[in-house]
């Protein structure tokens, strides 16, 4: 049971990754999930998120206009696609789901909140955006 976070590389900026969150052994449907970020030396910083059990979503400032997050219930995936990448947007992302929605926006959006007790998080993946 868990959560694997892939898609993550080097590109250019400007250029565009897409970001997939594979969930195993639970609904993602059933979950809230979302996309969290670290960069060295700075905070956590919660980047997109999306409801369970319907398709309302919620990004960032830093990345609104440029990111989406989606969800695939058939491959039991959600995916991140983030376009017009800039060099602050380096660092690693990571996936994690709860069942309870306001833990998880606690967690998302306190950067010093410990992620340990949501139900899943998964292992980064590194993006890395070359000025």
């Amino acid at each position: 049971v868990q959560l694997q976070a892939s898609g993550g590389g080097l590109v250019q900026a400007g250029g565009s990754l897409r970001l997939s969150c594979a969930a195993s052994g639970f609904d993602v449907d059933d979950y809230t999930i979302g996309w969290l970020r670290q960069a060295p030396g700075k905070e956590r910083e919660g980047v997109s998120r999306i409801s369970s059990r319907g398709s309302n979503t919620f990004n960032a400032d830093s990345v609104k206009g440029r990111f989406t997050i989606s969800k695939d219930n058939a491959k039991n995936t959600v995916y991140l696609q983030m376009n017009s990448l800039k060099p602050e947007d380096t660092a690693v992302y990571y996936c994690a789901a709860d069942k309870i929605a306001p833990y998880f926006l606690q967690v998302f959006s306190t950067p010093a909140a410990s992620p340990a007790g949501l139900d899943y998080w998964g292992k980064g993946t590194l993006v890395t955006v070359s000025s």
